[in-house]
């Protein structure tokens, strides 16, 4: 019991201290999760160059103790309306992913108004590149990889896993994603109603091609569909609609909502410090067990 109130204790003190550090909501998430020890996983490598851009960086994670054999791997793409986000405020999810047995990676990619649809796709093709070509020196499988994701993250994954030219483009094989799990994520929402999406996809001259479930077919790598019921960042039509539609076309899909659980609550899941609001870690780590596979 002792430990348990110094660790809220402490927990408590990196929340007010980040806070009056004005960090983003995910940084001060990120600085307190880290103090909460739940998770043995480790950062392996920090800011990797994965392109020319100063920004196209990424961070690795590894269990702290790693089975003998490569392990699978997990590419994991934040959330932030493409206008915001940085990895290092998502080490809880790297953390979160590593110690359940998988090498987790956490890229950045660049950001509206810097860029447009379909720039921040094609960076996300160049970390798995990037993975594909450089995963075994820290104990990942390259014929192993998977994608996950939360919010416009989740776009990036889903756009990654169906869209097949993004990754041929970038000079890998059809079939490099075996699976991905993804949170909260907008799959289709054409017409674009909301300031951001019209900034990040609306320039786009077939706006079709801007949506994940305009490419959905039989021989899709399996997905896992997580979202909120009380979402209303993004509605959860989105992930039945693409579930839907995977389901008709003959592809595995997973559809679960989580009764009452809002856009942040799945993301925040990730964390040791409200792991049991949902379970969206639990679902993400056995579906990609299952799926993310030679």
């Amino acid at each position: 019991m002792t430990a348990r109130l110094t660790r809220r204790a402490l927990v408590a003190g990196a929340f007010a201290t980040l806070a009056l550090a004005a960090c983003s909501p995910a940084g001060l998430l990120n600085g307190a999760s880290s103090l909460a020890g739940a998770d043995r996983a480790h950062r392996a490598a920090a800011g990797k160059p994965f392109g020319p851009d100063p920004r196209l960086k990424l961070d690795v994670w590894v269990p702290d103790r790693r089975p003998a054999g490569p392990l699978p791997v997990v590419v994991f793409f934040y959330g932030g309306g493409w206008v915001a986000g940085n990895r290092g405020d998502y080490g809880f999810a790297g953390r979160a992913l590593a110690a359940r047995g998988f090498i987790a990676v956490v890229p950045d990619y660049r950001l509206v108004p810097e860029v447009r649809f379909p720039t921040f796709l094609q960076d996300g093709a160049a970390a798995v590149r990037w993975v594909h070509d450089n995963i075994a020196r820290f104990g990942g499988d390259p014929n192993r990889i998977a994608l996950s994701g939360h919010s416009a993250g989740a776009y990036n994954a889903a756009m990654l896993a169906l869209d097949p030219h993004f990754l041929a483009d970038a000079g890998l094989p059809p079939r490099t994603i075996k699976a991905a799990a993804l949170l909260s994520g907008p799959y289709d929402f054409y017409p674009f109603t909301e300031q951001r999406g019209r900034d990040a996809l609306g320039a786009w001259p077939r706006p079709l091609e801007t949506q994940p479930v305009h490419f959905v077919r039989r021989d899709a790598p399996p997905l896992l569909l997580l979202h909120g019921s009380a979402d209303e960042v993004v509605e959860p039509r989105n992930s039945i609609a693409l579930a839907d539609a995977l389901r008709r076309a003959g592809a595995t899909v997973e559809l679960r909502i989580y009764p009452g659980q809002s856009h942040i609550d799945l993301a925040k899941a990730l964390s040791p410090l409200f792991r049991r609001s949902n379970p969206a870690l639990a679902d993400s780590a056995r579906f990609l067990a299952l799926h993310d596979r030679p």
